[in-house]
């Protein structure tokens, strides 16, 4: 695909994957600021699960990407690509259940997107990027569960403001604005895939209390355990009925079971 083509890219079902079944996670995605750590770690404590949180503190090119986009939106992009690809095929090799703090898929599809439309990025770095990004999460497992965060960019712009990072005192709500549109083209791309839980989280008080947390346990539950009966079926079907080399197959309409969008919370909102 040539630069600036609006493709998404989730992996190809059943490309290159194990063929026991995929390790189940939970992806937390949202824009910069909108709550995504707070919820990975209450949820990390509500499943016992380990929780990866994206690299801040020791990334070497996030001070330097925010004075100057042009010159390190390339190799921030490459760093932050290549850390979640180690830590996400850590956790699959060793089979646990896991809580991603942004996903792989926002590498590609939402910030490398946006700053080659800002011209951050050359074509033939976006195209590298993309290429490289490609052959990567067809080595993954998508996740089982998008939690899907949201807030408006005046919403985000506060608290990117009161956490403090100096880095990130030149963040602009067009940046924000021009990410939350790319959000929302991924999410709609992506239906299917996964069963996704909306939360706008304008109205919602940090850290977020605790029923709304336990329902959002409720649909991790029950995503996994219908991730665990399509696995358990697909395992009892002629190796034929499989796909290649006895790979875990769709449906023929190409959707998983209860893979639509849904709300949690009090607070509500569109993905």
């Amino acid at each position: 695909m040539r630069a600036g083509g609006r493709e998404a890219f989730a992996g190809r079902e059943g490309d290159r994957m194990p063929a026991r079944a995929p390790t189940f996670f939970v992806g937390i995605c949202g824009n910069i600021g909108v709550g995504k750590s707070a919820f990975a770690r209450l949820l990390g404590e509500g499943t016992g699960w380990p929780v990866y949180y994206e690299p801040v503190a020791e990334n070497p090119f996030l001070e330097a990407f925010y004075a100057d986009m042009r010159r390190w939106a390339f190799h921030l992009q490459i760093y932050l690509l290549a850390e979640r690809f180690k830590a996400q095929k850590r956790f699959v090799e060793q089979g646990q259940p896991f809580i991603q703090d942004r996903t792989i898929y926002e590498d590609g599809e939402i910030f490398a997107r946006v700053l080659y439309e800002r011209g951050a990025m050359e074509p033939r770095e976006f195209d590298s990027f993309l290429a490289l990004f490609r052959e990567m999460v067809e080595l993954l497992p998508f996740p089982g569960l998008l939690l899907h965060l949201r807030a408006r960019p005046e919403t985000l712009i506060r608290r990117i403001a009161t956490r403090g990072r100096s880095c990130e005192k030149g963040v602009t709500a067009a940046y924000l604005e021009q990410l939350e549109r790319a959000y929302l083209d991924w999410i709609a791309s992506v239906r299917g895939r996964c069963p996704i839980v909306a939360i706008d989280t304008e109205t919602i008080a940090f850290p977020p209390d605790r029923a709304l947390i336990a329902e959002i346990l409720r649909e991790i539950d029950a995503a996994r355990a219908a991730a665990t009966a399509r696995a358990d079926a697909a395992a009892t079907r002629p190796a034929a009925d499989a796909g290649p080399a006895g790979l875990l197959a769709l449906p023929a309409d190409g959707k998983r079971a209860g893979g639509g969008g849904r709300t949690a919370g009090p607070a509500r909102g569109g993905a």
